[in-house]
């Protein structure tokens, strides 16, 4: 899949994405990254606003499953079953995700899990970045039906 095409899908079937004004960084095999301006994510102190970090992060983790899915010709709904988020430094400028598969293998339990059984879960981890630097950590499980 690529970056145009992702950023297209999630403007038209997420509209959050398009109102946050989701830019599509990149789309690789094992890993997505997504940005977004501080403008329209600010909160009361000039500074990205929490909802918008955590949206970010479970935006990219979640692209990161639905490309790799589409990319291998895997039907399957997508959902965020649990997450946590760490906030390390306020970010006062553009924001970027980075959700990153572990390895090989954990897709491959996944996948096969899913094609066995139609259900399967994954645990997927981003980390939110500002001007270069780690600002925020996503741990999230998602679960896919196919």
């Amino acid at each position: 899949m690529q970056a145009a095409d992702l950023e297209a899908y999630l403007h038209e079937q997420i509209p959050l994405s398009s109102a946050m004004r989701v830019r599509v960084v990149s789309v690789e095999q094992n890993g997505v990254v997504l940005a977004a301006p501080l403008e329209p994510n600010t909160n009361h102190r000039g500074t990205v606003f929490g909802g918008s970090a955590s949206a970010l992060a479970i935006l990219a983790a979640w692209a990161i499953l639905h490309a790799r899915c589409r990319d291998e010709g895997i039907a399957a709904r997508l959902v965020i079953r649990r997450n946590t988020m760490e906030y390390e430094r306020p970010m006062v400028g553009e924001f970027t995700a980075r959700a990153r598969l572990e390895s090989n293998e954990q897709w491959q339990t996944f996948a096969h899990t899913l094609a066995r059984k139609r259900k399967a879960r994954i645990t997927i981890v981003a980390t939110v970045e500002h001007r270069g630097e780690a600002a925020a950590r996503f741990t999230g499980e998602f679960v896919a039906i196919g």
